[in-house]
C-alpha cells in the first residue's frame, strides 16, 4: 500500500497505516465504508463483495484505533457481527498499539431489535435505543448481559448517545454503517470524518452510500488517499461543513 496524497510514500508498514489513520485525543465519530465507483455499498447484500485485502488492512486498523465500534443493528445481523476481540488479527494489532485487545460493539436500534441470544449479547455490547423501544425487548437484553442504553423518545437521539459514550471513555468511535445510521448521524451533525474505501467496480443497485436526499449539501474536505492495486483509500474531514 503507499501513500498517494499528502506527501507520497510507498509500501506502509501496519505501523505506518497506523500513524496515517491515528487521530488526536479528544472526541470523534469517524465513518468507515467501502462503495463501488456508482456508490453501491454491498455485492449481494455484503459488503465483502468489494472488499480487497487493503481494505481488510484499513478496516482492521480502524477497529484497533479505535474506542469503540458504532453500528446500525441491520448491519449488524447482515454481516454477521463478533465481539471485537473475536478476531485476532484485530486483538493483536490493538495490542500492539498498546490498547485492549477488546473493544466495545454499540449497536443502534430504535426498536431495540438485538437477538438476546445472538453473537453481541455479552457484556462488551452497548444497545443504543430509545424508550418508545419495547420494553421486554430491552429488558431481555439487559439480561443478557447487554449494557442498554435509552438515549432519546420515539427516535434514537445520537448527539446525546455521544454523549453518553464519551463519558463512558468512549470518546473516539469508529461507525461501520448502515446507511440508514449514516444518513441520521450526518443529519444530526455528529460525523467528524469519512474514511471511504472506493472499489474499481460498478454495480448498480439500489443500496447506496446515502440514500434520501440530504436536507443540506455535505462537502468533506480531502484529508488523505492510499492505493493498492487500483483501490483507492481516502480520509475527508467532515465536521459541520454544509452549504
Amino acid at each position: 500500500m503507499r501513500r498517494l496524497h499528502p506527501d507520497p510514500a510507498g509500501d506502509l508498514s501496519d505501523g505506518d497505516l497506523a500513524d496515517a489513520y491515528r487521530l488526536p485525543p479528544g472526541r470523534s465519530l469517524r465513518v468507515d465504508f467501502v462503495t463501488s465507483l456508482d456508490g453501491a455499498i454491498a455485492v449481494g447484500g455484503r459488503s465483502a463483495g468489494l472488499g480487497s485485502p487493503g481494505d481488510e488492512r484499513v478496516f482492521r486498523t480502524l477497529r484497533a484505533l479505535a474506542d469503540g465500534v458504532l453500528v446500525g443493528a441491520g448491519t449488524a445481523t447482515a454481516e454477521g457481527y463478533r465481539p471485537v476481540d473475536a478476531d485476532p488479527a484485530v486483538a493483536a494489532l490493538r495490542s500492539s498499539l498498546g490498547r485492549p485487545a477488546g473493544a466495545p460493539v454499540v449497536v443502534v436500534s430504535r426498536r431495540a431489535s438485538l437477538a438476546p441470544d445472538g453473537r453481541l449479547a455479552v457484556p462488551s455490547t452497548v444497545l443504543v435505543t430509545c424508550a418508545a423501544a419495547p420494553a421486554e425487548r430491552r429488558a431481555a437484553l439487559a439480561a443478557a448481559g447487554v449494557d442498554v442504553l435509552v438515549c432519546g423518545d420515539d427516535d434514537v437521539d445520537l448527539p446525546l448517545a455521544l454523549d453518553e459514550l464519551a463519558g463512558r471513555g468512549l470518546e473516539q468511535l469508529v461507525c461501520e454503517g448502515g446507511p440508514a445510521l449514516l444518513a441520521a448521524a450526518l443529519e444530526a451533525g455528529v460525523v467528524d470524518e469519512l474514511d471511504l474505501t472506493l472499489s474499481p467496480a460498478l454495480v448498480g443497485g439500489e443500496a447506496r452510500l446515502v440514500g434520501p436526499a440530504l436536507r443540506d449539501v455535505v462537502r468533506p474536505r480531502l484529508l488523505q488517499v492510499l492505493e493498492e492495486d487500483g483501490v483507492l483509500f481516502t480520509r475527508y474531514a467532515v465536521g459541520a461543513a454544509r452549504t
